[in-house]
């Protein structure tokens, strides 16, 4: 009886069991807001997502006082007058990316669908994303436009010209297995 157990085992002992799920623990998140009067941008290397392979379903969470400005004032009034991240400490994303085919080589442009939830506000958005199969993993990349009001962001008229109505997000996510 063992060594039937053991001829129909066999084949699983030798195939590699790769984790249903990736992740990137310290994935890149950056902004851009551009106007004649000021051009404003942070980055944030502190950014967790997690990938389940086998749905395709996507999360994303970062803490909102990380971004890292080029003027300290800038992040000052970024934290606590318009993301208040005191009161909204993080945003989110989930979704799911369409069409995504893991076991394939090379790099494939999907859309991710999902929500963002940022500032009290949750939007629904596609994102046109790249994604790289990698030697340890996948590389995901993408941009997109968002507004400012959507997520329920007032900007003192005092103020209107310095900060773009719409602002462009970049982001990059380096996935390796989840157990590693």
């Amino acid at each position: 009886m063992n060594k039937i157990i053991l001829f129909l085992l066999l084949p699983f002992l030798f195939v590699k069991q790769e984790s249903e799920k990736i992740i990137a623990r310290q994935g890149q998140v950056s902004f851009f807001s551009y106007t004649s009067v000021e051009h404003i941008k942070a980055q944030n290397n502190q950014v967790l997502s997690i990938v389940d392979l086998s749905s395709q379903e996507i999360a994303v969470s970062m803490l909102m006082n990380a971004f890292v400005f080029e003027k300290a004032l800038m992040r000052d009034h970024f934290n606590e007058s318009y993301i208040e991240s005191d009161i909204y400490p993080k945003a989110t994303f989930e979704g799911k990316i369409m069409d995504f085919d893991p076991s394939m080589d090379g790099s494939q442009t999907r859309i991710i669908k999902g929500i963002l939830s940022m500032h009290g506000a949750q939007k629904e958005l596609d994102i046109k994303s790249k994604i790289e199969k990698t030697a340890d993993g996948f590389l995901i990349t993408g941009s997109f436009q968002t507004m400012v009001e959507d997520y329920n962001i007032k900007i003192p008229p005092l103020l209107a010209g310095n900060i773009a109505k719409n602002i462009s997000v970049d982001f990059r996510f380096q996935y390796t297995s989840y157990e590693n």
